[in-house]
């Protein structure tokens, strides 16, 4: 009866792939903690979106979305959130690191996940850390 327009999840990667000119290596969920001077200018709800390692780089990507609440109040009628994204070029990082809980015990009391963090030059060749928790290794 309806027909689902929405994309693939193979659909979506392949147009990635072609738009970026990158080959995509791994890929995430993620929350967006700190380190990147754009976002900080800013205070905002917590940033989700994909983490994505590739051929050329780091790259991290937020799509913005109204609740279905937003629609019934004064939300929706501000400016719309825009998209926001992160690159940074694989000659420019110095480090990826991964830092989980490993005792037990704290990880029965920590709701904390795992934090992906990432040492890179900025273009001042000044070192910098952003820092974002994921679930899975990139």
């Amino acid at each position: 009866m309806f027909k689902n327009k929405t994309k693939s999840t193979d659909d979506f990667w392949r147009e990635f792939e072609e738009k970026t000119g990158e080959k995509v290596l791994s890929r995430t969920l993620g929350k967006y903690i700190s380190g990147w001077e754009e976002f900080e200018k800013t205070p905002q709800e917590a940033l989700w979106g994909l983490l994505i390692s590739t051929s050329n780089g780091f790259r991290f990507h937020h799509f913005p979305q109204n609740s279905w609440i937003d629609v019934f109040t004064k939300f929706a009628q501000r400016e719309q959130p825009k998209e926001k994204t992160i690159f940074i070029p694989k000659e420019q990082i110095i480090l990826t690191q991964q830092e989980k809980e490993t005792k037990w015990w704290k990880k029965i009391f920590s709701t904390m996940s795992p934090q992906f963090i990432i040492h890179y030059n900025d273009e001042n060749n000044e070192e910098r850390k952003l820092i974002f928790e994921a679930e899975f290794n990139l």
